[in-house]
């Protein structure tokens, strides 16, 4: 996986030369999704319980980094009763 900082006009460059492709395919539409997901500057409202991550981070013996990435992949931040999830 190759990670990579554009600028809007380079961004929308890239976007231009996907549509310009006329028919795309699943890689064509899942790279211009990608593009779209991409603009994490225009999510200043996205935030993580960060008291939450060191107490699931503490429950299970494991970072915070993994904690995160558990949450991201969809791990439950409380089990199905409310209690900690782990």
């Amino acid at each position: 996986m190759w990670s990579i900082r554009l600028s809007d006009a380079q961004r929308n460059a890239l976007r231009g030369l996907i549509e310009a492709q006329g028919v795309t395919g699943p890689m064509l539409t899942a790279a211009r999704e990608a593009l779209e997901l991409a603009r994490w500057d225009e999510l200043p409202e996205a935030a993580l319980p960060w008291d939450r991550v060191a107490e699931l981070a503490s429950v299970q013996g494991i970072g915070e980094a993994d904690v995160v990435w558990d949450l991201a992949c969809g791990m439950p931040a409380r089990g199905p009763t409310g209690e900690p999830a782990g």
